[in-house]
């Protein structure tokens, strides 16, 4: 009995653990799923024939492979030297020659003829109803919507801090969400059964935007302008990464799709606008220290404390802030210079306006143990722009 009573126990926790398991690991639509074997699910018509192509032409590999090797197998077996066989001796046959060159050739013909549609369908970026240019920065995405409702609208796509500092911290276990390292703070945002044209570019070293349940997957070199498009079937939120080997942070810079109805996409647009609008600064504005530094945080919040930490300590190659020479220096066009331009490890930040600039460093210069009591106005950031 008591045999029995370990066993059932040990199936008890077993089913447990299962069930833990289950809980924490889910399949997170318009992203990957537990244990994909196929494509994603298509979203989009050029994923529906990308992914029949895909399995077309594994069949007919298989059947190729099986006919091929049976008949190999079949002469090996049927003309065996036991069995009293022997080998023809020919050097050539005009017959053969023929069927080994026109075979292949009609196989060539079947596989490229499909294969060369989808291809030209996916090159085909006219007559687009959304365009949005997306330029690929170390480490995170910018947005221009240059044509639709929302013409005008631009914005930084970052992954969420949240998602970051997990990482940080080993994430495993049951908390960790479906869409971990997937989700961004600000998605891009296109309607429903709408050409979308995609115009690529980057700022600093090569990168690729592309999304699985599109079909879509496309460079972005910097000082080269490249497109693809795609016309989402559904809506929702689906999910894709940078796909070049773009440095240190590549595993987190993702791509964020929330695919809206017409009349959200026209609601969204005209949210954004306010904002940018609201967001608007007078780069001659003199800014108090007690208002800049308070942006600033915001602004380090948002982009450089996934690298520098929340307490300005850095980490490995990254260099701690609090303490740092360069910050205390009374010299602030030397950390502006570091900001616009970058050097070593560190990104260039020129995408930001320059009053974020000028706020984030007033707020290192002011924050942890550092209490310089410096504050870097908007117009001396203007004025650094360029040397």
């Amino acid at each position: 009995m008591k045999s029995i009573s370990k066993i059932a126990a040990l199936l008890s926790l077993t089913g447990a653990l299962a069930g833990t398991a289950r809980a924490a690991v889910e399949d997170l639509p318009g992203g990957p799923g537990v244990r994909q074997l196929n494509l994603h699910a298509a979203a989009t018509r050029i994923a529906v024939e990308q992914s029949w192509l895909h399995w077309f032409m594994l069949i007919m590999c298989i059947v190729i492979f099986i006919l091929v090797f049976s008949v190999m197998f079949y002469s090996i077996w049927k003309h065996r030297k036991s069995k009293g066989h022997k080998p023809a001796n020919f050097h050539e046959s005009v017959t053969v020659e023929i069927i080994w060159t026109i075979i292949p050739f009609i196989i060539v013909i079947v596989m490229a003829l499909p294969a060369t549609k989808v291809l030209v369908a996916s090159k085909d970026t006219s007559n687009a109803d959304v365009t949005i240019k997306a330029t690929g920065y170390q480490w995170k995405w910018g947005y221009d919507y240059l044509s639709s409702e929302a013409q005008g609208v631009s914005f930084l796509s970052t992954l969420l801090a949240s998602h970051r500092e997990m990482s940080n911290a080993g994430a495993r276990g049951p908390d960790i969400p479906n869409n971990y390292l997937l989700e961004v703070d600000n998605p891009m945002v296109v309607p429903v059964n709408k050409k979308v044209r995609i115009i690529t570019t980057a700022n600093d070293v090569i990168h690729a935007w592309g999304v699985p349940a599109f079909g879509v997957k496309q460079d972005a070199i910097p000082g080269f302008v490249r497109d693809t498009w795609f016309r989402s079937e559904k809506v929702g939120d689906f999910y894709g990464q940078c796909y070049e080997l773009c440095g240190k942070e590549h595993a987190y810079m993702p791509i964020h799709v929330k695919v809206v109805t017409q009349e959200q996409y026209a609601a969204w647009a005209t949210d954004q606008k306010k904002v940018m609008a609201a967001k608007q600064d007078d780069p001659a504005k003199v800014w108090t220290q007690t208002d800049i530094v308070a942006r600033g945080e915001k602004v380090y919040a948002a982009n450089c404390a996934a690298c520098h930490q929340p307490n300005g300590m850095g980490a490995g190659p990254i260099k701690a802030l609090n303490g740092s020479p360069i910050v205390l220096d009374a010299d602030k066009t030397k950390q502006i210079h570091i900001v616009l331009n970058g050097r070593g490890a560190m990104p260039a930040w020129k995408q930001l306006s320059d009053t974020d600039i000028a706020a984030v460093i007033s707020y290192t210069k002011n924050s942890w143990t550092n209490k310089t009591g410096q504050v870097v106005q908007p117009a001396e950031v203007l004025a650094q722009r360029g040397k």
